[in-house]
């Protein structure tokens, strides 16, 4: 009878998955063929996520799109009249908030910093229910009136599908990080039609890396979510605004002056954002979490039936503002109040995006820019849309530091090449001011907020320079044979005396896995969340296991290359100074002297003057220093109230003149050290 007939049917199965997972694992074509598969499944989630807003905003107004039209009563539910901007934010928070609360609480707020901090901290892993629970949270809050966009939201679901997929076939921690970038970049060019400002966002903002691998792959992701989402909505740009083009080159001095108003517009969303977090987190300290967005909802409420034409998204407002400017008193009233309802909205607990809104923000600041350029200098200004465009990505580059992503998105949803210098100038000026003004972005803000740096400088160390390949223990030869997993590992690590098996991982699952490539910085997070026992290393097939890692693997390996950085130091000092007449000496002598000082080492005595005394009693002379006591066989830095006994060592730093002072006021023997 063959091997495989032997086997139950579920095991085959287990056996051919395993072998397909290493193959995609392993392959260069199987990588591209996992990337181009999320950006397929990222894609597919814009448009079901793109469908769910309008269907759901359909259910509560009667229309696909609400609030353009000013202050009308919803189709469905007319005898609420003016009430209903009142009522639908706080219906919308009794669904969403729970949802949020008791499934992914990951997806409150606007998204984009959680996907961050896992690529940059979690080594890329988000939990599957987020792609979920999050398009359902985010269209409803869209729905029900919640002044916010759709970008974060997709790029949570779309990281999260490729997040999913890497846990899945078990890809190695950089690997995932890619995906997790290759996710977000398909949910950007597909909810916009902007391929290349999906490819921009996922390499500049999420992966914040841009080595050949990674843009190759991001781009595949990118470029397959487009295809699928120009099948669904065509490939129109997603603004339908008119050809434009810069007046005279005036226009270059004017947008220069754009960029320092643009970085006030994105600093002060930034600012107003998480100040109005803080203060509903005040209010609100203390009391169930789920409820917070209904019982706030009528703040919400409240302005947008002051300014209907803050409900939602805002696209067509947006594109009226660009088209057929507002008077300059309205476009104020847009600026200020979108920052307000956005910020209000992500405060009180809605999810939801501030892409949108920083575009909506500075399409309204732009215009009213050229409206009182144009009314200070006549013709020589541009027409006000032009400005009106150009601060799109520039209020977007000031509130995230992203300039490159900030010009490819007005230029891919405009279609307008026209102005794509001014728009480059401007939105540098814009972001340069904007760090000055401010250290964290409008994404990493709240993760500063937890104490997380992800921008911080990362040196580096043996922790990142070594990889797993260098430190695991091998399986020895002839091990694995046809064995078992559970065997190799037994064979690797015995059991402990008195238990019955070694715990390989601390989850239900079985032992998460390693890979030789992985540097030992991934190794050790893995280590502390998946095996304290430790955590097999599998081949680059992924269908084999070659070696076993622990903590204490990396402590030796640590330990033996701090040594022979001690033991290589000397011999480095020697051939630095090969025209020293002794090097050996050489090797002794300090880089930078300090000059007419010495540092000398006294024995108390039984019957000395400083003997039984604290340090701060005995009478040093001036400019000395006592830099540590011996005591008992160790030595450490005195306090004032450390006491000199018998037997005690004493090392003081002082200046060469007063040595023979301190040795007369000891009146010990004196052993002399080091001098200047």
């Amino acid at each position: 009878m063959s091997r495989w007939a032997t086997r139950p049917r579920g095991r085959r199965w287990q056996e051919r998955a395993g072998r397909v997972a290493a193959w995609l694992r392993s392959q260069p074509l199987g990588l591209g063929v996992v990337t181009l598969l999320v950006g397929l499944g990222a894609g597919a989630g814009a448009i079901v996520f793109r469908l769910m807003i309008f269907g759901f905003t359909a259910a509560f107004t009667g229309h696909a799109n609400f609030g353009q039209q000013g202050r009308i009563p919803s189709a469905h539910f007319p005898f609420l009249g003016l009430w209903f901007y009142l009522l639908a934010p706080i219906v919308a928070g009794l669904i969403f908030g729970p949802l949020i609360y008791f499934f992914a609480r990951e997806a409150r707020g606007h998204g984009v910093p959680e996907v961050m901090l896992a690529v940059a901290e979690n080594g890329g892993r988000i939990r599957p229910q987020v792609t979920v629970v999050k398009a359902l949270a985010s269209s409803l809050c869209i729905a029900g009136g919640g002044s916010v966009g759709r970008e974060g939201p997709i790029v949570q679901i779309g990281s999260a599908f490729g997040s999913t997929i890497g846990q899945l076939i078990r890809m190695s921690e950089g690997r995932m990080r890619i995906l997790v970038a290759c996710g977000a970049a398909g949910g950007i060019s597909g909810t916009f039609n902007a391929p290349i400002t999906g490819a921009f966002f996922g390499l500049e903002l999420i992966l914040q890396e841009l080595s050949l691998e990674a843009t190759v792959l991001v781009l595949i992701a990118s470029a397959a979510a487009d295809v699928v989402s120009r099948l669904a909505f065509g490939g129109a740009p997603i603004f339908n605004v008119p050809a434009l083009s810069l007046a005279n080159d005036w226009d270059y001095l004017f947008c220069a002056v754009l960029g320092v108003v643009a970085a006030a517009g994105g600093v002060g969303f930034k600012t107003v954002l998480y100040r109005a977090e803080d203060l509903f987190d005040r209010l609100w300290r203390g009391r169930p979490e789920w409820a917070r967005p209904a019982v706030f909802g009528g703040v919400l409420g409240l302005i947008l039936l002051a300014v209907p034409q803050l409900y939602g998204v805002g696209y067509p407002v947006l594109e009226h503002v660009i088209a057929n400017p507002y008077t300059l008193w309205f476009l104020v009233v847009l600026v200020v109040g979108k920052i307000v309802a956005a910020s209000v909205t992500i405060g009180i607990g809605g999810s939801g995006g501030v892409f949108a809104p920083s575009l909506f923000i500075g399409a309204a600041l732009g215009t009213a820019y050229g409206v009182a350029l144009h009314a200070l200098v006549g013709p020589l200004a541009g027409l006000p849309a032009v400005y009106g465009m150009i601060a799109m990505g520039a209020v977007f580059g000031a509130a995230a530091r992203a300039p490159v992503t900030a010009v490819a998105s007005v230029f891919e949803m405009t279609g307008d090449h026209n102005i794509v210098v001014a728009l480059m100038i401007t939105v540098a000026i814009s972001t340069v001011i904007s760090r000055q003004l401010s250290y964290g972005t409008i994404y990493t803000t709240k993760l500063l907020r937890r104490g997380i740096d992800i921008d911080r400088p990362r040196p580096s160390n043996l922790w990142q320079q070594l990889r797993v390949a260098e430190v695991m223990r091998p399986v020895p030869e002839g091990v694995v044979g046809g064995r078992e997993l559970e065997e190799v590992l037994s064979d690797l690590l015995p059991p402990p005396a008195g238990e019955a098996a070694p715990v390989y991982a601390s989850d239900a699952e079985g032992p998460h896995a390693l890979f030789p490539n992985e540097t030992l910085e991934q190794a050790l997070r893995q280590l502390l969340v998946y095996g304290r026992q430790g955590l097999p290393v599998m081949g680059e097939d992924g269908d084999s296991v070659v070696g076993w890692l622990d903590s204490r693997d990396l402590l030796r390996e640590f330990g033996r290359r701090l040594g022979q950085t001690v033991r290589q130091t000397p011999a480095g000092a020697r051939a630095a100074s090969w025209g020293a007449d002794s090097p050996a000496a050489a090797a002794r002598a300090p880089h930078n002297p300090l000059r007419g000082y010495s540092l000398v080492s006294l024995d108390v005595r039984e019957g000395d003057r400083g003997a039984h005394q604290a340090v701060r009693d005995v009478p040093w002379p001036p400019a000395s220093l006592v830099v540590a006591v011996r005591h008992g066989g160790l030595s450490a830095p005195p306090r004032g109230d450390t006491r000199l006994e018998p037997g005690d060592r004493v090392t003081v730093l002082l200046p060469s003149a007063l040595e023979g002072t301190v040795r007369a006021l000891l009146k010990g023997g004196a052993d002399h050290e080091g001098g200047g």
